[in-house]
């Protein structure tokens, strides 16, 4: 695995859309210019368009958009929310879902997330999947026991 820093691929980057625009100086058709350089025709539409506007700068890399951050404190901030649980942020029940969860982080913080970025943020700070008991915690396994003994065989229509 090669693990390349952000500057190198910007610049690889950079190098690319710069020889687009010498194809662009040199009147040739985009379909050509994206296989040459092993683009999408729409990227290469994109920077011409770009280039026509504000010329080679127009062209120039913005850097990768990454994803959202949050910081720390940000961080110290969510693990509270979600500690409070759901109810205490207006949902019926005491489910955290991944889309209840990015709904929150957008609330709060007004930053977006997809569900599976949600997912990805809530891991990598020690988050894990749950799987809710399907049992009550008022449930009384005695009294479910003898009304199953007891009351069921009464109430149960005989087949025929």
């Amino acid at each position: 695995m090669v693990v390349t820093d952000g500057a190198s691929e910007r610049a690889g980057r950079e190098r690319v859309r710069l020889q687009a625009v010498t194809g662009f100086e040199a009147d040739e058709k985009s379909r050509e210019i994206a296989a040459a350089l092993r683009v999408s025709e729409r990227s290469v539409e994109r920077w011409r368009r770009q280039w026509r506007e504000a010329g080679p700068v127009g062209v120039a890399s913005k850097g990768s958009p990454g994803r959202p951050r949050l910081s720390e404190v940000q961080i110290a901030r969510l693990e509270r929310e979600l500690e409070r649980g759901p109810l205490a942020h207006g949902w019926a029940d005491q489910r955290w879902t991944l889309a209840r969860v990015r709904a929150m982080i957008g609330r709060l913080f007004h930053v977006a997330y997809t569900v599976e970025g949600t997912w990805r943020l809530l891991r990598r700070h020690g988050w894990s999947w749950q799987q809710p008991a399907r049992r009550a915690i008022e449930r009384d396994d005695d009294a479910v026991e003898l009304w199953r003994r007891e009351v069921w065989p009464r109430v149960k229509v005989p087949r025929r």
